[in-house]
């Protein structure tokens, strides 16, 4: 890609570079992004079809709105590829969500034009009226807007957020991008005209005008002030969906096309000078521009690299399932011989592998949108009446929910279960994303049973378990990724709540691996086997209740003893396993707690991430014959002891 293909785009390496540029060369300026992106994303991989729809949307803001003085918040980040190729990261997209690269989300620390950060959906709002505060606060003169994506307004806090700005009137502007709505063209033209008439300074200025001279008029000035709210009003409500909006306290504009850069540079001009909260709601198309993504937005919309003439991703050599599909599959087998379990799930049916379960059994499926607190209190109502409600919500969107599962679920000693995918390090999508806490969050919950298997059969088994178990909650965490290939049994058997399972013996150390580390520390225990320390693996299956007659045996045999897990070290598996020992006065064992440190992981491969941590294979061999050697910072000092 060179400059003499985009012509235009190179010429922008900031905003301040689009003020210049006229109606066409901002048509153009707008092609040769979303060509840009194809090029780019089509090599390396990331999220795609949002990006390819909010080209407009970021150029009109940038070319309108002055930043980075006025504030654009962006919700979720994965719509903002467009934003950060025009805020001065065009020559570093191709490095997006690889390790040392930038943010495939928004990251403060990455550009003073990513205002505020953005992993998680329904933020934008909240943090944009915050802003908006504090800059009146300061008495400053700067514009607050905030693009919301359609998805994001199925999270309540949204609303939660909308409801306190129409309370406040803060100057805030709100951009809706909705990309799921079909207007016919008939509307589109009525509807157009209608806003562009209601938008305009002349417009405002006259009905301005007309509520100051009939305030004036007493009764009299009531009247014709409710019929003419009534008018509008009931124009409105004809002809736009914005009478939400409006009894939050908004003033409503659109719906716009938008991919209409003139339209787009009118409205927000106009708006611009208005005070008050507003919305502006505007229809776009995810995958715009390039035939496959507009085709298939959904299998689209995050991406490893493909062809970009097919669109077809480009072939991986063949590889075993993916942990979530394993789930998906055993859990549609569980649901067919029980009839009480129910799969639910936050706007995550594919990622979690739930969309197995929507295809066979769509009846004892449910979605209920970006809305986890809502999901695990329907889940809880469904258990009170004997049902089983399998929650199956990504590791760090349960996080979200964490009340709810204290307050509704584990206080009432009600069976959910929570299937928490892409638990541990997930890899591109960096610390907004990463499921590291998730054993620490659950295990510090009275009641509460936390399990995570080391492969699939053990997944499968472990979900049965835990459909069957009907004292309290149970949580089942596990990786993301393929799983390890192993012959798969058709039936299942019930795991003793618990209950660890030693899978090596030795003599010289124990390791205590939690999840897929068992496996890591199984490779571990060859690398020192070959280096002369014989070391014990226990794949230790629960975080909670813990084994304690295993750990006894332990404490009784081994002097060393190592915990490996994919999750922080505070307040985690070995933090438990710590305190256990601790309390039962098991003195003599010389601990070492191995894991993710007391801080956020960026992004990069998992085994990138692994390897960085000592927690791959050789990783976890240099701590342990650090560990059995007796020296005091096992990562950096063992490397000479057990070679890669």
């Amino acid at each position: 890609m060179s400059s003499q293909e985009y012509s235009l785009l190179f010429k922008v390496n900031s905003p301040a570079d689009m003020k210049g540029l006229s109606l066409q060369e901002l048509k153009t300026l707008s092609h040769e992004v979303r060509e840009y992106m194809v090029d780019v994303i089509s090599k390396v991989g990331g999220h795609f079809g949002a990006g390819l729809g909010t080209v407009e949307l970021a150029v009109a803001l940038h070319y309108v709105f002055n930043t980075p003085e006025d504030k654009v918040v962006w919700d979720v980040g994965h719509q903002a590829y467009p934003h950060k190729i025009l805020t001065g990261r065009r020559d570093k997209l191709h490095t997006i969500r690889q390790l040392n690269g930038i943010s495939g989300f928004l990251k403060r620390s990455e550009s003073e034009y990513d205002v505020f950060g953005a992993g998680h959906a329904s933020t934008a709002l909240s943090a944009a009226l915050g802003i908006a505060t504090a800059r009146d606060y300061d008495e400053k003169d700067y514009k607050v807007v905030a693009i919301v994506g359609d998805g994001a307004m199925t999270g309540g806090m949204a609303y939660e957020a909308m409801n306190n700005a129409g309370l406040l009137k803060k100057d805030i502007i709100v951009v809706l991008n909705d990309n799921r709505m079909s207007i016919a063209p008939n509307v589109w033209a009525i509807s157009n005209y209608f806003n562009e008439i209601i938008a305009s300074k002349h417009f405002n200025r006259f009905k301005s005008n007309v509520w100051e001279l009939t305030g004036k008029l007493d009764t009299f000035g009531d009247r014709i002030r409710k019929i003419a709210a009534r008018l509008e009003g009931g124009i409105k409500s004809i002809i736009t969906p914005g009478m939400l909006f409006e009894a939050l306290g908004f003033r409503y504009f659109g719906p716009f096309n938008g991919h209409n850069i003139p339209q787009l540079v009118k409205i927000f001009s106009e708006v611009k000078g208005l005070s008050g909260p507003i919305l502006i709601h505007t229809i776009t198309q995810k995958g715009k521009g390039y035939t496959h993504a507009e085709k298939d937005g959904q299998n689209l919309h995050g991406v490893t690299p493909f062809d970009k003439i097919t669109g077809v991703a480009v072939k991986k050599k063949d590889a075993p399932p993916a942990f979530t599909k394993i789930f998906g599959n055993a859990l549609v087998q569980i649901a067919k011989k029980n009839s009480k379990v129910i799969g639910i799930t936050a706007a995550m049916p594919d990622g979690t592998g739930l969309n197995i379960l929507q295809k066979e059994m769509p009846d004892r499926f449910y979605d209920v949108g970006i809305a986890e607190q809502h999901a695990v209190t329907f889940a809880a109502g469904m258990a009170t009446e004997g049902y089983t409600p399998v929650a199956a919500i990504y590791s760090t969107f349960l996080q979200r929910a964490f009340d709810q599962i204290i307050h509704d679920v584990a206080l009432q000693k009600l069976p959910v279960v929570f299937v928490l995918d892409r638990g541990g390090l997930v890899g591109a999508d960096g610390p907004t994303h990463h499921g590291t806490f998730d054993l620490a969050y659950l295990r510090l919950i009275p009641g509460m049973v936390i399990v995570a298997p080391k492969d699939e059969q053990e997944l499968r088994d472990m979900l049965y378990t835990a459909t069957e178990y009907r004292k309290g909650p149970i949580a089942l965490r596990y990786p993301r990724g393929n799983a390890s290939g192993i012959q798969l049994r058709d039936d299942f058997k019930k795991i003793e709540i618990g209950k660890a399972e030693t899978v090596r013996r030795g003599e010289d150390v124990a390791i205590l691996a939690v999840g897929n580390m068992a496996i890591h520390s199984l490779k571990a225990a060859d690398i020192l086997q070959q280096n002369g320390i014989l070391a014990e693996v226990v794949n230790a299956r629960f975080v909670k209740p813990l084994d304690e007659e295993m750990l006894r045996d332990i404490a009784e045999r081994f002097t060393h003893v190592v915990t490996v897990e994919d999750n922080t070290i505070v307040g985690g598996f070995g933090s438990a396993v710590s305190e256990f020992f601790t309390q039962n006065r098991l003195n003599k064992v010389n601990l070492y707690m191995h894991g993710i440190p007391d801080k956020f992981i960026d992004h990069g491969k998992p085994s990138e991430l692994h390897e960085q941590l000592g927690i791959d294979p050789e990783g976890i061999a240099r701590v342990v014959a650090a560990q059995v050697s007796g020296l005091q910072s096992p990562i950096e000092k063992a490397v000479k002891l057990v070679s890669k």
